[in-house]
Parts: C-alpha cells; structure tokens; sequence
C-alpha cells in the first residue's frame, strides 16, 4: 500500500510532558537517583528528578495508555485491554492478555501482577510466565473496584476500594475474603499506605481524607477537603508528620498528622486536576504531575511548612494557535497557545525548550502576585510575526491578541514579554468609535527596526520596536474602509502590502507612506502570506480558492483550487517552489508554483489549525484542534528521489497518523519481531570476499607500504642517495662452496641436460624477457591470471618498479605484453577485488609507458576498454562514498 503523503512522513511530536495518567516513581540504585515516569498519550517519559531531563521514550502503543505503575524491574501499562511490561523503560518484554474489557487499575505484587479491568474483573498475574495466578470477579452494582493497594506487611493481601464506598481485604494465596470494611457510603478515590504500619489513607470523591486502622477497623482521624475529589495522595518520610493531598482544581493540601489540622495551602499549583503526587523518599522534596501538561518537582522550605517549585518541566496546557520557524537554521519552533503563553520548542533536544512567559496586561503586578493570582492575564496570541535579526538589542517580536487591538511585544533572546504595549492614541481618545476595534495583523520588517499593525477599522500604522513610538500609518484616514487581513512588507522596506477584508489589495510605499496601486479580487480575503526573497503574495480567498500575486508586477498569477474548506494557514519552501497550505477540512495540501498543480495531499484525524514550513526545508510544523502538541514531519524529498507528479482532480486523499513522541511501531508485535530477525540474523549464511565482491569492492589487505610509494619511487630513491659513492669491499679469499655432510664435498653446479621449451629472447628484442612478462605470455592463451597477481603480491615495491618497466620493448618486453598487461588489469577490477593494488599497478603503468600507450593504435583500444571498466568501478565505490558522508554530515549538523 503506497503511503498518503509522497512528501511528508511523520517524524516526532514535541511539548509532550504528562496527562491525566498518574505519575510512577522509580529509584534507581545503581545511579542513586528517583526517576519520575508519566504517560504522554500512546507513550511514556521517563525523566529524573535531579533536573527533570528526558531520559527515554519508550515505543509506541497502538491505543492510549490508561493506566501505568512501576515496580524494580518493569514499568506496566495497561492499554485496552491489553498489558504490558517494559525493560529498560522503552522495550516490550511480556505482554498479558486476558481482560474482555479497558483495563483501568494496576499493582506490582512481588513476581506477581494485578490488574483489573471496568467490569471490575481482577487478574493475578505471574510476571515471568505470564500466566494467570488468580482470578476473582465483581459485581459492579454491589462493589465496583475503583482503587487497589497493598497494605504494608499484610502478606499475600491486597485493600480493594469500591464506588459504593465500602472496603474489602482479600488474601491472594488462598483466594479468601479476609474483612469486610463498610466504609463511608462514598466512593473511594485513592488508597495510600501510610508510615505507620496498619493505617491506610483513604479519599472519597466527596473531598474527605479517612486515616483508617485496618487491623482495628477504627477510623483515626478524617480531614476535610473542600476542592473537590481526592485525586492524590502521599506522605512525606523525611521525619516530618505531613500528609498532602492533590484536588481536581488543582489546589494541594498540606496536612499536620500530629496535630490533626490543616498546616496550609498550595493554591493554583496546576491549572487543571492534580494526577499523580509523590513524595521522594527520605527527602523533603514532592513530585506532582497535572492534566495542564505540566512535571513540577517542589521543595518543603518554606515557614508555613508548604513547598516551593524547585524545578519544572511544562508544555501548552491549551491548545496552540499560531506556530511558525525562528531563525534561518530551522531549529527552533515558537508556538502560542490558548493559555495565553508564547514558548520555544528546540528540534534538537527538549533541553533547549523554554517559555516567554504568559501575556499580561501589567506585568509588575503579575510578578508581585504570581501566575496563580494573576488577574492581568491577557487573551491568547492569535497572531504573532518574529524577526531574529535584533534579537540582542531590543524586543523582536510582535502579537495580536484575541479581542484586543492592544499589540504586544516579546524578547526571544531574553525570554520574556516586552515592555511595550503598542495602540495609537486614537483608539485611547474616542473609545466609543473605536470600542470593537482589534489588530487583526502584524509584520515585522527583515531589518528589525519597525513592525506593521493592522487593525478591523482598516488603519494600518508603523511603531519602532526599540523605542514603541508611533512612525505614521497609510491611508487617509485609514487604508481600507474594511477589517484589514494582512500585511506585510518585502525584504528591502521599499513596499508595503495591506490586504482588506473585501478583496483589495493595496501597495504603499513602506517610508513616505505614498499609495502606488491596488488589485481588486472578486471574493472576500481571509489571510495573506510573502515570500520575501521571491516577492510571491499568497492570499487565501473565502471561497476556498488561493491566489499567487507577483508584487514587482501587481498581478495574479497563478489559480489553486481544491480546498473544500476554510483556509487555516499557508507556508512557503525556502525557495518558493512549494506553497502548503491547511484547511478546516483536514487537509494537508502541497502546490507546486512553476506548473501551478497540485503534487501531495493528505489527511489527518484532526483539522490543522497553523503550519510552518522550516527554512531549511527539513520540517513541516503542525498544530491540530484540541490538541496540545506541536507535530513534526519529516520533508522525504531530502533524502530519495521522489518523482512529484501533479495529482489527478478527482484524487482521494488518504488519512495519515499523527507523528507520537517515539517511533510509530506495532508494539504487539515488536517482542515476535525482534525474535525472528535475531534467528534470520543467526542463521544467516557467511558470505566471504568471493561472495560479496558482486556488490561490494574488497581490499588485498596486504600493507600500505608494499604498493602506497609506487608512483614515488624515484623522488624515495633520488632523496636516498649517498652523498659520497659506494666503497670497493675488500676481496675476499677465492673459495669453492662445499656441501654439508660427514665428508667435506665440493657443490659443483651441474649443467641442466633438459631439452629447453623456448627461448627466453623475444623475437626483434637483444634483452631476455621478464618473469612477469614470462606469466602475461603463458596467461594469454586462458586468461588466468591468479598466478600473476599472486607473483605480483610477493615483490617488493623496486621489484614490482622494475617488472614494470621491462614490459617495454626497450626492456625486453613488446607491445603485445603491454597490451597483455592492460587485459589484466581490466579482468582484475571486473572481479571487484584487491582493488587497491590494482590501482596502483595500473598508475605506475601509465606514468612509464604513458608516451608509448598514447602512439600504440593497439595499445589504444586495450586502454578504451580498460576505460569502461574502470569508470564504472569508481562510480560504484563514489556512490558509497558519497551516500555515507552525506548521512555523517547531517548527523554532525544535526547535533550541534
């Protein structure tokens, strides 16, 4: 099955912290260090606590996880109907399958595992077999399991709570109800194992935290929480008698157990319900995690005994709005979301995130009194445009705000809001004419300096960043007699372009603010989008239609058609080749510009509500509805060719799933899989050198110094030569050899009495000929030339010099040696082994016997054929070359 995009395929999806899933924490002894594991979706985080660093992420799930515990060697999540236990916090080892229902609880218990599902159906696991322990069945009318633990040194027993309210102890072992607690007639939201042995804390959905006495059955004491249900729950062990509590308003309540009373109060720490609270063991620190998206770590230092946030990791806990590149590179992503916050999310790593801050309407006073009690907070970005070119000097971007014609502004490089709230005293000094106006649009210019607003009365005006002052508007008295939609300015201040809601399209020049020309559209414009390097306006139209307008010409000229919905957002490639382009119909559309076509299209679950397209053309950034993550795909073209052809009118998209936090995988499968490729990987053949050299090039491996100096041995031996000449040795006493043995022999050579072959002269040639011209001759008739190479192999680099240079008529040889030679290398390289000395054997060759081989016809023909085989070897070995640097250099660019 082809795949729904040609272009894109899904990469990751980044500001991922935690959800409603209680958190898991986990010490690791071996590192002394608690790890903190959260669910994100259909994957979890695991993070430490000493910094709140992403440590892994583990596969992908093929549903939404719904419950998730640790023990010492396993993290299990229940997905469906389905669980499962990770090692390493990232790989599937075992799976349990048995529920006919979502399963919703889970508890390590020792080697066993136990979990229940909605129809309150309980399953003992054993961990390493995965077979079934235990089975035990509820009625949910008369005991709906809604919470589980183990009491401390209550051996082989488990504590079930019910909505019903009442409690009920079971001994697993024996399958036996050992008591029966009648509870509250409430339902029973957290069990949580106290510090003193027997007592078990215990919250109802009415707000109500029991301390019970389970060996007695006598309820201690009993708080009130007046927040809501009890969704947390954990005591401190550090020698402090304190218990806290989590509320579905996100409040945390601190309680004094010695003296039984409220100690004090920690409003507003998440801005939806507390999911998961744990305090570390043995030190006065806590860990919560929210349905906001947000891992707070805080420290008990205060006076009041409450605690301090010490660290935090945190993404958009509304939906985004707008998304768009910062800088050139590609590498960082600026997202505002519905909670009226403005962050940076890196590509590189989630260490490199950050937030600019929340908008505020007066931002002293909210430092004065903090996010929780903020009552200055501003409505969420709806547009913003960023200019990193003054990012050191002063505030580079710029942002409208929804129901406000109040313009804000931002510093990137010091991450946060800038002192500059932008709006033109005409607004301030008639309120009744101007009271439902608001900026509708903003552009900042490519030098920094200056940034356009526009507003729904149609003035359009021009504000210095550094200074906020007021620099003049266009239009008298406005620009429009409409909303204005847009605007935007090229890259040398010289043009403005301002767009109105009624369809026309003005041109101004951006310092003397002068009218030069506008365009008329029949439908009403929605947005406008500049290329500034190509001078390409895209404007999306109301009826659905985008148009390509040239603003060095002032006219249209291109038509795409296709969206059947509103337009949501639009992003250029760097080089203006590609408009894509979003829509309320949940499109994902791709339009190439030089033939006007339509070349991918795709659909997604949810509607895109904002893209950027990155300027290195790596990254499509999505952002979709009711979703709080921001979503990566990955640009294919960049990698394979991909032969982009325009798409038929009558094309039929295809859904494709969203990008998770880790590899898209079936984990179901993933333990089989691994299997099989291990037993494929083992029973796998060996292929030697001979096997492979059809797809692969293979070296002699013999050492460099045998053939690497072949080409210098002239400039060695020019370099070695003695300063003063060779001295005659002195001559030795003439003596006859003698042979070893018990009788001293003379060893007279005897005369070879064989009948001679041939003769070692060539014919028209005074010197004998070479052993190596010797085997090219005997090699001719069957074109073996094992025996060759390997004579070649055993010389030395003069010897291999000299053997060279004799294949020469003048050194014994002739041209159909030479021509000889030629056909060895040639049938050498076709084997794709010992490339290396061949190489050099065939570089010596041409640098002596380079004037000759030029006049030989013969000699000619052997070099074009041996041209061919060559050309073709080095563009197989250059192929692989190049294919492997081009993977180092992006992993080295990709990592700095």
């Amino acid at each position: 099955m082809s795949s729904p995009s040609k272009i894109f395929s899904g990469y990751r999806a980044l500001g991922f912290v935690c959800n409603h899933v209680p958190l898991a924490v986990r010490y690791q002894h071996k590192h002394k260090e608690n790890y903190v594991i959260t669910c994100v979706g259909k994957a979890f985080h695991t993070y430490n606590c000493s910094r709140l660093g992403i440590v892994s992420v583990s596969d992908s799930h093929p549903e939404e996880i719904s419950c998730l515990v640790v023990d010492g060697s396993f993290v299990y999540t229940g997905c469906g109907k389905v669980v499962r236990a990770f090692k390493q916090n990232k790989q599937v080892l075992h799976t349990y399958e048995g529920h006919d229902c979502d399963v919703h609880l889970l508890l390590p218990f020792g080697r066993h595992l136990i979990s229940v599902d909605r129809d309150s159906h309980v399953i003992v696991w054993d961990v390493d077999t995965e077979g079934v322990y235990l089975e035990m069945d509820f009625d949910n009318e008369s005991f709906k399991v809604t919470a589980l633990m183990h009491p401390s040194t209550y051996l082989n027993k488990i504590l079930l709570g019910s909505k019903q309210g009442s409690l009920q102890l079971w001994n697993i072992k024996s399958d036996k109800l050992v008591h029966l607690f009648i509870g509250w007639n409430e339902e029973v939201t957290v069990l949580e194992q106290a510090p003193a042995v027997d007592v078990v804390a215990i919250g109802l959905r009415s707000g109500w935290i029991v301390l019970h006495n389970l060996r007695y059955d006598e309820t201690i004491t009993r708080f009130q929480q007046d927040w809501g249900p009890v969704t947390a729950l954990s005591f401190r062990t550090d020698g402090h008698p304190i218990m806290v509590s989590g509320s579905s308003a996100g409040h945390i309540a601190v309680w004094d157990l010695e003296e039984k009373k409220l100690r004090c109060q920690m409003r507003e720490s998440h801005h939806a319900t507390i999911s998961g609270m744990a305090c570390l063991q043995n030190e006065p620190l806590m860990v919560t995690s929210g349905g906001d998206n947000s891992l707070k770590v805080w420290i008990f230092d205060l006076p009041d005994g409450g605690g301090r946030l010490l660290r935090e990791r945190s993404g958009h806990s509304a939906p985004p709005t707008k998304v768009k590149h910062y800088s050139c590179n590609g590498q960082n992503i600026l997202s505002a979301g519905q909670d009226s916050t403005l962050r940076s999310f890196s590509v590189i790593h989630d260490k490199y995130n950050k937030s600019l801050g929340r908008a505020s309407f007066l931002k002293s006073a909210t430092k004065r009194s903090g996010l929780k009690r903020d009552k200055y907070k501003m409505a969420p970005i709806t547009k913003f445009a960023a200019e990193p070119s003054r990012q050191s000097d002063w505030d580079n971007i710029t942002a409208c705000h929804r129901g406000l014609r109040v313009v804000t502004t931002w510093s990137y490089g010091r991450c946060t809001m800038g002192e500059h709230k932008l709006e033109h005293d005409r607004f301030k000094n008639d309120e009744v004419a101007y009271r439902h106006t608001l900026a509708t649009a903003v552009d900042i210019t490519s030098c920094g300096n200056f940034t356009t607003v526009g507003y729904s009365s149609g003035h359009v005006d021009v504000y210095n960043l550094q200074s906020g002052i007021y620099r003049g508007s266009y239009g008298d008295p406005s620009a429009h007699s409409c909303s204005v939609q847009g605007v935007a300015v090229d890259g040398l201040n010289q043009v403005t372009v301002t767009a109105g809601l009624n369809g026309e399209i003005k041109f101004w020049r951006f310092k003397r603010k002068d009218f030069l020309e506008s365009l008329t559209l029949e439908k009403l414009i929605s947005q406008i989008l500049l290329h500034r390097e190509s001078s390409m306006l895209a404007v999306a139209l109301d009826n659905f239609q985008i148009l390509i307008v040239d603003i060095d010409t002032r006219r249209v000229v291109r038509t795409f058609v296709g969206h059947g919905s509103s337009i949501t957002d639009m992003s250029f490639s760097p080089d203006a080749r590609w408009l894509v382009t979003s829509g309320m119909d949940s499109t994902v559309r791709t339009w190439d510009l030089p033939t006007g076509s339509l070349i991918d299209c795709f659909l997604v679950d949810a509607a895109v509500t904002s893209l950027s397209l990155s300027p290195t053309g790596d990254f499509l950034v999505t952002t979709h509805i009711d979703d709080v993550g921001v979503y990566l795909w990955s640009n294919m073209t960049l990698y394979s060719h991909i032969a982009l052809h325009s798409l038929p009118e009558d094309y039929s998209p295809q859904i494709i799933a969203l990008p998770t936090t880790s590899r898209i995988s079936n984990i179901v499968n993933d333990e089989a899989e691994s299997k099989k490729q291990e037993e494929d990987y083992f029973a796998a053949e060996f292929k030697s050198p001979e096997q492979i050299s059809d797809e692969l090039v293979t070296l002699s491996l013999m050492p460099s110094s045998r053939w690497q100096n072949l080409l210098n041995l002239d400039i060695i031996k020019r370099r070695n030569k003695p300063k003063e000449p060779p001295k005659v040795p002195k001559s030795a006493p003439f003596f006859l050899p003698t042979i070893p043995g018990l009788e001293p022999k003379f060893a007279i050579e005897e005369a070879s009495t064989g009948n001679k072959t041939g003769s070692h002269m060539l014919s028209g040639s005074l010197l004998p000929l070479s052993e190596l011209g010797k085997l090219l001759s005997e090699s001719e008739k069957d074109c073996n030339f094992s025996r060759l190479l390997e004579y070649l192999k055993s010389l030395g680099p003069s010897a291999i010099d000299l053997e060279i240079r004799s294949l020469c008529p003048e050194g014994g040889g002739s041209e159909v040696i030479m021509a000889q030679f030629l056909s060895f290398i040639r049938q050498t390289l076709m084997t794709n082994k010992n490339f290396e000395i061949v190489q050099a054997y065939l570089g010596l060759f041409l640098k002596v016997h380079g004037d000759m081989l030029s006049s030989s016809p013969k000699l000619t023909e052997e070099l074009e054929k041996l041209e061919k085989v060559q050309s073709e070897s080095w563009r197989n070995l250059q192929d692989l070359m190049n294919q492997s640097l081009c993977l180092v250099t992006y992993l080295r660019s990709a990592t700095l």
